[in-house]
C-alpha cells in the first residue's frame, strides 16, 4: 500500500485543537463544493458521496455540508475552488503525490514547495513520479484477517487484491469502488474508509523514517492539502 495509507493509520486522530479542527472543516467543505460541480445528488455523483461520507465521519455539521453543496452548484456565492495535483520527491528520493483543493493555487504551490524543500525534497514536473503509481479504488477494513468465503465474495465484487498489513486493504478499479464498498457494508465488515488513491507499483524503505513522518505531518496540517500519497514503506 501507499505510504500515505500506512501513515493515515498511525497519525494522530484525537486531541485535535480547535484551530486545527476548524482547518479540517474547511478542507472537508472545500472537497464537497468541488465534488458538487458534478451534480448535487450524492446518489448519482459518487465523488460527492465520498466527500460527504468523509465529512460526516469527521463530524462536519449538516448545515456546513448543505452550504458546501450549494456553493459548489452555484446556488450561493463563494470563493472559486480549484483542484490541483502536485508531484514531487521527499527525502531519499521518496515519490510523493499531493492533491490540493484551494482558492489560491499560487499560495498552495509555495506552501507545498516549502514543506518538501524543508526536508530535502522538491517539487517535480508533471509525470515525473506519476508513472510509479496506479490510480485505484481502495477500501480499508478494521480487521486482521478474512475467512476464505468472505474473500471470495469480495473478489466476486471486484477486489483485485487483498492486502494484510495492520488491517485489511482491498484494491479495485476506480469505477468499481462503490460496488465493492456496498458489498463490504452488506457483509457487515468494519469499514474504515473508501477512497480513490494513488497506489505505488513498488515501495521503497527509507533509512530515516522520522524525517519523512515529519514531512507527512506538515502536509497533513497544510490547509490546502486534501490528500497525499507516497511510495514509502513505513
Amino acid at each position: 500500500m501507499s505510504g500515505h495509507s500506512k501513515w493515515s493509520k498511525i497519525k494522530r486522530k484525537k486531541g485535535v485543537n480547535d484551530a486545527r479542527r476548524s482547518a479540517n472543516f474547511t478542507k472537508l467543505a472545500n472537497a464537497i463544493s468541488l465534488a458538487a460541480r458534478g451534480g448535487s445528488d450524492p446518489d448519482t455523483n459518487f465523488k460527492l458521496k465520498m466527500a460527504i461520507d468523509k465529512a460526516k465521519s469527521n463530524s462536519l455539521p449538516k448545515d456546513n455540508i448543505d452550504r458546501a453543496i450549494k456553493r459548489g452548484t452555484g446556488e450561493i456565492e463563494g470563493q472559486q475552488i480549484e483542484e490541483l495535483t502536485y508531484e514531487g520527491y521527499g527525502p531519499e528520493g521518496v515519490a510523493i503525490i499531493v492533491e490540493i483543493v484551494t482558492d489560491n493555487k499560487n499560495r498552495s504551490s509555495q506552501e507545498v514547495k516549502h514543506i518538501l524543500s524543508k526536508y530535502g525534497g522538491k517539487l517535480a514536473g508533471p509525470g515525473s513520479v506519476m508513472w510509479q503509481f496506479d490510480y485505484k479504488g481502495v477500501v480499508t477494513l478494521e480487521l486482521d484477517k478474512l475467512d476464505d468465503d468472505t474473500q471470495l465474495l469480495l473478489i466476486d465484487a471486484g477486489a483485485e487484491d487483498i492486502k494484510t498489513d495492520g488491517g485489511i486493504t482491498l484494491i479495485t478499479q476506480t469505477d468499481n469502488l462503490n460496488i465493492l464498498k456496498n458489498k463490504v457494508v452488506e457483509l457487515k465488515l468494519p469499514l474504515i474508509d473508501h477512497i480513490l488513491e494513488y497506489v505505488p507499483k513498488e515501495t521503497v524503505k527509507p533509512t530515516n523514517e522520522n524525517s519523512l513522518l515529519k514531512l507527512f505531518d506538515e502536509l497533513d496540517e497544510c490547509d490546502d492539502v486534501n490528500n497525499f500519497f507516497s511510495n514509502a514503506d513505513l
